[in-house]
């Protein structure tokens, strides 16, 4: 069986680390571009270093194509020997929209890899060509794995993780704060928590990140939510008005709007007396987010609950095309959301 390990947030692993000193073939298999690209860096590093060559001991031939753009006999071309010696890495992206010829050279490469030439693939990970996956796993070739970041405590620890890496210490209200301002596009959260990190000095607090993201920070998909759900009118459409004028993609709005109204109905319909821990990581959010959701439900029925996630569901689609003006399709479902707050 391939060794499998899930790629961290910060994109490496001790286990993944030694396993592509050591092995021809590493695979790295999710949909997560940021840690798929983060992943293949540092494969292709420690491969270059393991397969010798040049005068630093790392290997100078490094080929990097995609699946998709290959053609017969490329392969085998990019694994000749070089003239001068040393080895090669061979980076192949994206091996789900490999043809099927290309597929079978691939197939048939990795089970019998070339001495002095490593290989790392990639693969989004999806039904689209599986098989191949499947071929190539059965070669006992490592697996890093790169899975959607998509639940809001990953991000937060994506965030902590990010900090620790440069070597700084941030508070707990100073990563709901970066999270609140930026939304869920990992990348983005990068280069976030990289500049915080060269810019700023001490601890990385709400306060810190207000000072780089006002406005931002202020005003979010999951600010207005917040508001919205606590039937607090007048401040989030003034929030949402906030946002979209800093630039705030409508749909990202839609997004906290559809997590806040969602979390009611799962935080709702919970047993009573069950622990926030136990939901909370039933749900895919931290404790604190727990607490929260439960001190908003109140005034809220499980009828309104309902009216609102259909609201949340009609605005996504008047979001994403099914209407002429997104802005004004939000402020109607924010008015539509405190309605069905104050329903009885």
């Amino acid at each position: 069986m391939p060794a499998r390990v899930t790629d961290d947030s910060a994109g490496s692993s001790a286990a993944g680390s030694s396993a592509a000193g050591t092995d021809p073939v590493t695979l790295v298999v999710g949909e997560e571009e940021l840690l798929v690209e983060r992943a293949v860096a540092r494969l292709v590093s420690e491969a270059r270093s393991a397969t010798g060559g040049g005068q630093a001991g790392m290997a100078e031939d490094v080929h990097d194509v995609r699946a998709a753009a290959l053609k017969p006999g490329e392969l085998a071309a990019l694994t000749a020997p070089s003239l001068f010696g040393g080895g090669s890495v061979i980076v192949v992206r994206d091996v789900q929209d490999a043809a099927k010829n290309i597929a079978d050279e691939l197939a048939a490469a990795v089970a019998d890899p070339v001495p002095d030439v490593a290989w790392v693939l990639t693969h989004a990970g999806g039904v689209k060509g599986k098989a191949l996956l499947t071929s190539l796993t059965r070669t006992g070739a490592p697996v890093v794995e790169c899975p959607k970041v998509t639940r809001l405590g990953d991000r937060m620890l994506f965030v902590r993780h990010e900090f620790r890496q440069a070597g700084r210490t941030v508070e707990e209200s100073g990563v709901r704060a970066l999270l609140d301002a930026l939304g869920s596009d990992l990348r983005e959260i990068a280069a976030a928590c990289g500049q915080l990190a060269a810019d700023t000095d001490g601890v990385i607090d709400q306060s810190v990140v207000a000072r780089y993201y006002r406005g931002r920070a202020e005003a979010s998909g999951f600010t207005v939510a917040d508001r919205a759900v606590e039937g607090r009118l007048g401040e989030a459409l003034e929030l949402l008005r906030w946002a979209l004028a800093v630039g705030v993609p409508p749909v990202l709005i839609t997004s906290g709007l559809a997590q806040g109204v969602r979390l009611l109905g799962r935080v709702g319909s919970a047993p009573r007396g069950q622990s926030g821990q136990v939901l909370a990581a039933e749900v895919g959010a931290p404790p604190w987010k727990i607490d929260k959701v439960r001190q908003q439900l109140r005034g809220w029925t499980p009828e309104g609950v309902a009216r609102a996630i259909a609201t949340v569901a009609e605005a996504d689609a008047q979001v994403k095309g099914e209407g002429t003006s997104p802005g004004y399709a939000l402020e109607v479902a924010i008015r539509r959301i405190v309605a069905s707050r104050d329903a009885r």
